[in-house]
């Protein structure tokens, strides 16, 4: 169930003190909160942060408890619950928004978001919503951006900060987990799942396994060999709204398709690919063989 400033949340009234009724359609209890003035100030208050900048270099400056700060770090597709004691931030990223229309996947996405909060017998006190029109901006020609593509959670405090992430703090396993976010479309094991990443009780990565068809492999193939723009236009639906680094992040993807065709090759028997944290707060492949029956992952 939805919480904001204190009270349960219907989309009858913002201000409800009463359980929403079951027959409140979803796409309403978003607009509603969309619309809740606390949660439009929070978005605002949300958007006068300045963006933060986070590279792996540059994690020392993170928090000032820890010489080895610990983090997790998130990709699109992906959840985890972290415990502050073991991890002092989470880092996630979220696409653009592009030109958003109200059929578009952004919509649903959020509201099924919400909806599932809502059904839930756990209680979510929401308290930053900078979705959708929240977080969009365009600029003289018309084209839509995401004002924030990312951002940092301090797990002690809960506080979100604006932020961006160079490739070398999207660790571990980066270009699996890329890869997985296209992959698990096809996989009917992941249809409608958010992706398993991160075990909070052992503080490790798991990446659970997914399989990909040839048929990924050969519009890898076949898409490989595209000038710059045309992989913008092709593979992007906000290519005005893409990072700089997303046209090397396509063909780097595109490149380990072509290497390891079949996915068995990348998770053999299933299994999942397992990274340990060292002591300098990084990431180590452990064995993951010695470690299925420990996961539960055995067959």
């Amino acid at each position: 169930m939805i919480f904001v400033g204190g009270l349960p949340f219907s989309s009858n009234s913002s201000s409800s003190s009463s359980a929403p009724s079951s027959q409140s359609q979803p796409m309403n209890l978003l607009m509603a909160l969309m619309e809740h003035p606390i949660l439009v100030s929070a978005s605002h208050s949300f958007k006068s942060i300045q963006e933060r900048r986070v590279s792996a270099s540059m994690d020392s400056d993170l928090t000032m408890s820890s010489n080895n700060p610990k983090y997790v770090y998130l990709f699109q597709r992906e959840y985890a619950t972290v415990d502050p004691a073991l991890v002092h931030h989470a880092k996630g990223i979220c696409g653009p928004e592009g030109n958003e229309r109200m059929d578009g996947y952004s919509f649903p996405l959020c509201t099924k978001i919400v909806e599932t909060l809502q059904k839930r017998q756990e209680n979510f006190h929401v308290q930053t919503l900078c979705v959708l029109g929240h977080n969009t901006k365009t600029d003289s020609q018309g084209n839509a951006y995401p004002i924030f593509s990312g951002f940092l959670v301090e797990s002690s405090t809960g506080s979100l900060i604006p932020a961006s992430f160079d490739r070398n703090s999207q660790c571990p396993d980066e270009i699996v987990r890329r890869l997985r976010v296209s992959a698990s479309y096809e996989d009917p094991s992941w249809h409608g799942k958010l992706l398993d990443t991160y075990d909070t009780k052992t503080d490790r990565f798991i990446i659970a396994p997914c399989s990909w068809t040839i048929c990924l492999v050969q519009i890898a193939l076949s898409l490989q060999n595209l000038s710059d723009s045309e992989i913008l236009s092709t593979c992007s639906t906000s290519p005005s709204a893409e990072g700089p680094d997303f046209v090397d992040n396509e063909r780097r993807l595109w490149n380990y398709l072509i290497k390891h065709p079949d996915w068995k090759k990348t998770f053999p028997m299933r299994q999942p690919r397992v990274f340990e944290r060292t002591a300098d707060g990084g990431w180590k492949r452990a064995d993951s063989q010695h470690l299925v029956k420990d996961i539960g992952y055995e067959s």
